[in-house]
């Protein structure tokens, strides 16, 4: 008999070595509770070294902004302001979270749609304000009369080949933008361009920064003076850690799908798929899952794109020679991997139609993000099968009494059969699965948040509201766990 499909995840050394320490998460889930959030703040810090080694090799002046949005917990936003980078608020709540970090105005920028009451807020402190629309820029500079200037930047959108937004300020209204800052100058300390594209194509990239220094040439036509081009965030995660099994678990996918094979779909879900008379056709919900590209390759590439506008310089090249930083506002690239969920089995069942149902106390939106299917496979404790146990496939379901809270729509193979009391690790959760989504329904309360800190050769756990940065020494390395 073949392998079962399987979709392998990715761990981070350090995750790994927590649960492959013995007992380590039985006594987490013990002394705090399930389901529980496990957060690994020296991940964090290794995935910043990581970009930081990037933008080193190619740029002399540079700003990491972390979109604070990713995660809500106070561990990771305290080991950034720690390591001295800034921070992207999108929300009062989140401007708040970032000051009681330790953030000062000037490591702070705020981005997103942004009404009345939260300019009036943000109008007078200090903190660099990425205008989202041209109402936006009309009202900071009313607002700004009395108080001193007021930095912006312009994040701008609707670049040739790419994917209409509902973000930023249209290309075709760039000039009007450009001159409310020259009539308003007493008013408005112009920053510089900004933009964000969801797309993780490199040639969008690349013509969105063309774009913006076009328009940076426009700028210092009206007497302005920007020095900050921000290319956003949006790098990708890797979650897969093999990228061939995952082709493997998609093509036996399609194939269930045309009624061949194992049936391996929850309730008739196509994931996005089409079917029809010649096949099985379209991109599926969880295409990112597929992504082997990591953020630093993704930011790499982009510094070292030539130019066309430019003589074939490179970007870095050509913002070096304009004397402009750049800025950039990752979010999931610095929370990869450095977050788990962790859940206790109920209970194991079989449907009517003879599908094995893994029953844990979590529910879907607390590790899946909106409409996502979440195309790795969660890991069991204890581990692995023994004598006489066999790979099984399963679908895990939700605590709530609503037919959709299927964790897995898609079925997940395991090397035997959970049990009554087994725990469920959930792999890379940091980046917007514990937040996006999660709801308090049925008055069910929303997990904790624990931050693990590997020291010593051992492994301590705390609430994220009490963790505390460590020394550059402990920052994280590969290599095993110790005790809890």
């Amino acid at each position: 008999m073949s392998a079962p499909p399987a979709l392998p995840a990715m761990w981070h050394p350090l995750v790994r070595g927590f649960l492959d320490t013995p007992g380590a998460a039985q006594r987490v889930v013990h002394r705090y509770g399930s389901p529980a959030h496990l957060l690994f703040p020296q991940v964090f810090a290794d995935n910043l070294h990581r970009l930081r080694q990037v933008l080193d090799g190619q740029l002399r002046r540079y700003r990491i902004c972390y979109a604070h949005k990713a995660n809500r917990s106070r561990a990771l936003l305290r080991t950034g302001e720690h390591a001295g980078i800034a921070v992207d608020a999108a929300s009062p709540q989140e401007l708040a979270a970032a000051v009681g970090a330790g953030f000062t105005a000037d490591r702070i920028e705020v981005t997103g749609p942004k009404g009345e009451a939260f300019l009036r807020q943000l109008v007078g402190t200090g903190v660099t304000i990425n205008v989202d629309n041209l109402w936006e820029l009309h009202r900071i500079a009313d607002l700004a009369r009395g108080h001193t200037r007021v930095p912006v930047l312009l994040r701008v959108s609707g670049f040739p080949a790419a994917a209409v937004s509902r973000f930023g300020i249209p290309l075709a209204e760039a000039g009007a933008a450009l001159a409310v800052l020259a009539e308003q100058r007493d008013w408005l300390a112009f920053r510089g361009f900004a933009f964000h594209l969801d797309s993780g194509e490199l040639g969008e990239r690349v013509a969105a920064v063309q774009e913006c220094l076009a328009l940076v040439e426009q700028a210092y036509a009206r007497d302005l003076s920007p020095s900050v081009l921000d290319i956003g965030g949006g790098f990708r995660q890797v979650f897969t850690a093999d990228a061939a099994r995952f082709d493997g678990y998609v093509a036996a996918l399609r194939e269930s799908l045309r009624g061949r094979g194992e049936p391996m779909a929850w309730g008739g879900n196509t994931f996005g798929f089409h079917l029809d008379d010649t096949g099985v056709r379209g991109t599926p919900v969880f295409h990112k899952y597929a992504n082997t590209v990591p953020a630093t390759g993704m930011l790499a590439d982009l510094l070292s794109a030539p130019l066309d506008a430019h003589g074939g310089r490179t970007v870095a090249q050509v913002v070096a020679e304009n004397l402009l930083d750049v800025w950039l506002e990752p979010g999931k690239a610095l929370v990869d991997h450095a977050g788990i969920t962790v859940a206790r089995v109920e209970f194991v069942k079989r449907a009517a139609d003879g599908s094995v149902l893994v029953h844990v106390d979590l529910s879907r939106d607390t590790v899946t993000p909106a409409d996502q299917e979440v195309m790795v496979d969660p890991l069991v404790l204890p581990g692995p099968a023994g004598s006489g146990d066999e790979p099984v496939g399963v679908f895990f379901a939700g605590r709530l009494c609503l037919e959709r809270d299927l964790i897995t729509n898609h079925k997940v193979w395991l090397p035997r059969c959970p049990r009554s009391g087994d725990l469920v690790v959930f792999p890379n959760t940091a980046a917007y699965h514990m937040d996006l989504s999660a709801a308090s329904a049925s008055m069910h309360p929303l997990p904790p948040k624990l931050a693990v800190l590997h020291r010593d050769g051992g492994y301590r756990v705390c609430r994220d509201l009490e963790y505390e940065p460590v020394t550059d020494a402990d920052r994280a390395v590969p290599g095993t766990g110790g005790r809890l």
